[in-house]
This record gives structure tokens, C-alpha cells and sequence, in this order.
């Protein structure tokens, strides 16, 4: 067989999407990626392995036959590549129950062509808001992709850690067993958790699962939101019309993942609120797609529709007012302001806070200026 599918699944070649926290749980396989994370900028699919179905198999599910033919890998890990639709039987997707019989090619098909995935250190400035000898918590700018994946194979924050890293040799980024805890979008800016330890990255994965670390951001949402505090609650999973987006199920549906997400408005501006979001789980794209469906769209979010005008009058100037917020936060107005967790060695609880970053204080300075211009 060709290929290392160990490699094909690992996050440093996913897409630079929030990552599903809750499949990190325990550490176990903590390195890879959930499939239906990734983001695909083609659809174009490349075989990384094909497995011929000896005439003597017995028949059984997809998900269980190739978790005994490749190792190293969990069957959970599997079960969401194929819901991710990467998983061929005799050239079609299959579901991961369906029932591999005697003589059928078993495929794993991705959204990139094989690539090794060695993480090289690049010179790119860190904003390390603390470090010690087990975890790293780093303020990430909006524009820089976490880990290399399709279309962002270098420049990226493991690249910037591997060059932190260089002259340390305990701590290598390549090694599966440290790095990213969690993750969030290229065009989110804000607190992330590194771990520098096998026990670290246990130990905060498990806080991760088991909903005990402290998450909190700031956006900027279109419409008015009325109501005090907020809760949403429902599943997250991929858009079965359009893959390259999240969408909300039902909380009592089989599709998507469960998901709640608590909101707090903490300034009207009449035809957008700046809210804090605190997240109870982490999917992904959590907030944009949970905001989105309540009707309250992130500002300038071009994924999610958020990059028009969905509130306000029809005069020219109003237009024109908007466009050039646009420019002014060029991204979703999306900022990870808070991370707090337990450290994993002392125990020690710790609580991290972000400024909101240039971009996003200059617009909601100009929608401030505008909502009180509009009152007189």
C-alpha cells in the first residue's frame, strides 16, 4: 500500500478550521485531525491508499476493516473520514457501515495529493503571551493559518513554533505527541494552548473533553440583539448542499454533533452588537455557524453571508459607511479574548485574556461613532 495514512490524518494537514475539541478527549490519537474538520478548497480527490479485499474476508463494516488493516489509527478517526466522504468501495463513497465483501477495492481518497508532512522552522514573529516547560500559550494574529494544509504548506504558526523550537531539542514540533491542543480559523484572531509534553497534552486534552477550560470571545454580530444573555444548541456538522460550510441539525438529530453555545451582548450599535460568546463545546466553526442561525451573521464573515449589508438603511452613505468598515476589519470580527485552564503539572488554575486587536477596535470605534451619531 501506498501512502501513510498515520500522515493523511494528521491536523498539521487539515484545513484551518476551529477543531472538533471533543475528539481530542483522553490524548488517545490526540494527533490526528477529525476528516469532517478539513476544509476543501477542490474537489478534486487523490488516493492515498488502496487496499484489494482478499476473496476469503468476511463481510464487515467498512470502519472496522481498515481499523485492523492500518495501524495506528483509531476507528473513530475513520468512522469521520468516511462521513467526510473519503472512503471509496469499488470507486463509489460508502458510508462507514457499509459491508466490505470479498474482492471489493477498499480506497482512501483526500482533497490533497501525498505530502510529507515535516514542519520546517520559519523566522515569523510569536506573540507569546506565557510560557514555561509545558505548555505555550500564543496570541494569534487574524491571517495566520495554525498548521500547514492545502494551499498553506508553509508560513504558518507550527512553522513559527518549530523555528521557537530550533535550538531546544526536547521540544520538536513534528512529534505527534506535543503541539496543538486546540485550534481556531485562519481569520480568527486570539489565545491559543500549545502543549510542550506527552502528560501536558493528555492532561489538557481531557479538560478540553470534559468541558472544564474557560473559553470566551468577542464579536461583532449583524442586527440588533434584544434579549439580555442567550443560549444555542444545536448539532454541527457539514452542509450535505455546499461541503465547504457548517450547518445547525436539530439537538435530537443523527447528524451533526451536539453542540451549545452561550452569548452575552455587551454593546448595541442599532444594526450590530458586539457579543460575548462562551463556548460549552468546540465544533467546528462554532460560533459563526450558531450566530448564523439565530440570525445574527458575524460581521464581514464571507463564508457565512456576513460580507453584505444585512442590516441598516438603503442610503448611499450607509453604504459606503459599511464598505469601508469592511476594509477597515477585512475578517470575520471574531477574537478568542479569553483561554483559562488547569496547568497540568502544578495545578494551578490559569486565566489568559487578549486585547481586541487593532482591526476590530478600530471598527467598533466607527460603528460607536456612528450609533451615537444617529441617536442625535
Amino acid at each position: 500500500m501506498d501512502g501513510d495514512l498515520t500522515n493523511t490524518l494528521n491536523p498539521l494537514l487539515a484545513g484551518d478550521d476551529e477543531l472538533d475539541i471533543e475528539e481530542l478527549g483522553g490524548g488517545l490519537h490526540s494527533e490526528f485531525a477529525d476528516l469532517d474538520a478539513s476544509d476543501s478548497e477542490t474537489s478534486q480527490l487523490y488516493e492515498h491508499y488502496r487496499i484489494p479485499v482478499d476473496k476469503n474476508q468476511k463481510m464487515i463494516r467498512v470502519d472496522k476493516f481498515l481499523f485492523d488493516q492500518l495501524s495506528g489509527i483509531s476507528r473513530n478517526r475513520i468512522q469521520n473520514a468516511a462521513d467526510a466522504g473519503f472512503i471509496f468501495a469499488n470507486d463509489r463513497p460508502v458510508k462507514r457501515s457499509y459491508k466490505v465483501k470479498p474482492f471489493d477495492i477498499i480506497k482512501v481518497m483526500l482533497n490533497r495529493p501525498p505530502y510529507s508532512n515535516d514542519i520546517l522552522p520559519e523566522d515569523i514573529p510569536l506573540d507569546i503571551v506565557y510560557e514555561d516547560d509545558d505548555v505555550i500559550v500564543v496570541n494569534k494574529p487574524a491571517g495566520l493559518v495554525v498548521h500547514p494544509g492545502l494551499g498553506n504548506w508553509t508560513g504558518t504558526l507550527l512553522n513559527a513554533l518549530a523555528w521557537h523550537f530550533k535550538d531546544d531539542s526536547r521540544y520538536d514540533i513534528n512529534n505527534p505527541e506535543i503541539g496543538l491542543v486546540h485550534r481556531i480559523d485562519k481569520d480568527t484572531s486570539g489565545l491559543l494552548c500549545i502543549a510542550k509534553s506527552p502528560e501536558a497534552k493528555t492532561h489538557l486534552g481531557k479538560q478540553f473533553f470534559n468541558k472544564t477550560t474557560k473559553r470566551e470571545y468577542n464579536a461583532l454580530v449583524w442586527g440588533n440583539i434584544q434579549e439580555e444573555e442567550g443560549r444555542i444548541e444545536g448539532n454541527i456538522g457539514r452542509d450535505p448542499r455546499n461541503r465547504m460550510l457548517m450547518t445547525v441539525f436539530p439537538p435530537d438529530s443523527e447528524q451533526g454533533k451536539h453542540a451549545v453555545t452561550h452569548y452575552y451582548p455587551l454593546e448595541r450599535f442599532g444594526y450590530v452588537t458586539l457579543v460575548k460568546c462562551v463556548l460549552e463545546t468546540g465544533r467546528t466553526h462554532q460560533i459563526r455557524v450558531h450566530m448564523k442561525h439565530i440570525g445574527h451573521v458575524l460581521f464581514n464573515d464571507i463564508r457565512y453571508g456576513g460580507d453584505v449589508i444585512l442590516k441598516g438603511t438603503t442610503h448611499a452613505k450607509y453604504r459606503q459607511f459599511v464598505e469601508n468598515c469592511f476594509k477597515v476589519c477585512p475578517r470575520q470580527a471574531l477574537h478568542a479574548k479569553t483561554l483559562g485552564f488547569v496547568h497540568p503539572r502544578t495545578g494551578k488554575e490559569m486565566m489568559f485574556d487578549s486585547p481586541l486587536p487593532p482591526d476590530m477596535t478600530a471598527l467598533i470605534e466607527r460603528w460607536r461613532g456612528y450609533s451615537l451619531a444617529i441617536e442625535h
